[in-house]
């Protein structure tokens, strides 16, 4: 993504060489991400058909959570907005005073990806203010290691130079530590004036090189542990990732094209290995693929995400759960940070402090956000009976106090989670304000109420009017 990326936006006025080595692995098996994706992909000028079919994609309209209130319960996080206007406005607060009337469905029933992810249907957003499709939106889930091959290529057609190898050692500058150049197996040395490090959670650069320290968020999100296992996909894919609470954490499906992606998120404090495999396979819905891949990680983040001459993205910057799919996310969005702050040659400190308080902003919020999830919960295990009753991040406890008051929510302006994900979440685990803003009874509440029911009306019979699914997957073999 960084190669692809910053060739594209540099051209040839900068010499580009990526270095990696097949030797090591990779995490992903199966990515969920978010609607930004859409944009990182435009930026490239990438074909959205040839794009999907190359990385076995398909699309995906929200997220739907089983179990995260109590076992048997589940909502569904959908992607655009809830009613029929790109600015939702109040939309949320009318709901508020006719659901507490009586006079409104459940909150879902006013997403239009919500209604159409239940009938596994698809539509591409539209433009027409006018249109239910303009409250429309949507990203991809793909295979990890097919989209990395297809940025490689796109990558190397614009001049990226790519080097097979491993880095063993790094040379740095005596006066100031930064780094002056890569030494790699076969007596190779890899010189540059900046240094982007994407070695996952080892941080060969940013770590062990500058010492930069990491910042430990377990208190809050104590799973340390993932086993992720592909299985072949029966039926057609669903347009929306699932998560599933268990009793020491979570399990993952992503329906791929050509195999399901699924894996079990867990704390080892309160589950252990060999009970989380058994339960990951027992909940597949397909013949397994490969063998559990292991991983093992703390959340948190680096204390600086750039460091002197080096940008850590992915995993080296730092690690929270893929609950809400952010991992690609956050290496899109610190990409196009790093861009909007580029140092040249003349560097000055002071761009780097700018961009680590971004990104630091942008940690926090997401952290805050997968918090919530935890700790709104009315389940009974000793995992998720600690996680109601730990002390919340600041930040959270203050957006939390906000909404119970009123139903409003503070929202900053680069804040990647919008408010129908926090209304989403927050309603569906069970946190309602005391009341609603008061301005709501300036309007006629009946009139509004028949309102309501005529945008839930016609959500529903867009939904239904749309195409399968599986019907805008270029390439799709079914089942």
């Amino acid at each position: 993504m960084a190669a692809a990326l910053l060739a594209r936006a540099l051209g040839r006025r900068c010499a580009i060489t990526l270095v990696e080595s097949a030797e090591i692995g990779t995490v992903g098996v199966g990515e969920a991400t978010i609607p930004p994706i859409r944009g990182f992909n435009q930026t490239l000028g990438l074909n959205e058909a040839e794009f999907v079919r190359e990385t076995k994609g398909t699309y995906k309209l929200g997220i739907e959570f089983r179990g995260w209130t109590r076992p048997g319960e589940a909502y569904f996080h959908p992607f655009g907005v809830y009613g029929t206007a790109p600015d939702p406005g109040y939309f949320h607060q009318y709901w508020l005073k006719l659901s507490g009337l009586g006079k409104a469905g459940a909150l879902e029933d006013y997403s239009l990806c919500a209604q159409a992810a239940r009938r596994g249907r698809f539509g591409q957003q539209s433009q027409d203010p006018r249109s239910p499709l303009s409250t429309f939106g949507s990203a991809f889930h793909f295979d990890a290691g097919l989209y990395a091959r297809y940025l490689r290529t796109y990558a190397e057609r614009l001049g990226v130079n790519r080097i097979e190898g491993k880095v063993v050692s790094v040379d740095q500058r005596g006066e100031d530590g930064f780094i002056e150049a890569l030494r790699l197996d076969g007596d190779r040395r890899v010189a540059g004036d900046f240094f982007i490090d994407c070695s996952g959670f080892r941080g060969l650069l940013i770590e062990e090189a500058l010492k930069t320290g990491y910042e430990d968020w377990s208190h809050w999100l104590p799973c340390d542990r993932a086993m992720a296992m592909p299985c072949t996909r029966e039926g057609e894919p669903s347009p929306f990732t699932r998560s599933t609470a268990q009793a020491g954490g979570w399990i993952w499906n992503i329906p791929l094209q050509h195999r399901d992606g699924n894996g079990y998120v867990y704390s080892s404090r309160y589950i252990d290995d060999d009970t989380a495999e058994a339960t990951l396979r027992a909940s597949l819905g397909g013949t397994v693929l490969a063998e559990p891949n292991r991983l093992r990680f703390v959340t948190g983040r680096r204390r600086k995400a750039w460091n002197k001459n080096v940008l850590s993205l992915g995993l080296a910057s730092g690690f929270i759960e893929p609950l809400e799919s952010t991992s690609i996310h956050m290496i899109q969005a610190g990409l196009l940070k790093f861009l909007s702050a580029f140092p040249g040659k003349a560097w000055d400190p002071v761009q780097a402090d700018d961009y680590n308080d971004r990104i630091q902003l942008d940690f926090e919020r997401i952290r805050d956000f997968i918090v919530l999830h935890y700790h709104a919960n009315q389940r009974d295990e000793p995992l998720w009976r600690d996680r109601r009753e730990m002390v919340l991040p600041e930040t959270l406890t203050r957006r939390l106090a906000l909404f119970r008051a009123c139903g409003r929510l503070s929202q900053h302006p680069e804040e990647m989670f919008t408010a129908t994900s926090w209304q989403a979440v927050l309603e569906g685990q069970g946190i309602r304000p005391r009341t609603y803003d008061p301005l709501v009874d300036l309007h006629d509440i009946d009139r509004v109420a028949t309102e309501f029911e005529q945008i839930r009306r016609e959500l529903r019979q867009t939904a239904e009017a749309m195409s399968p699914h599986a019907a805008a997957l270029p390439g799709l073999v079914s089942a």
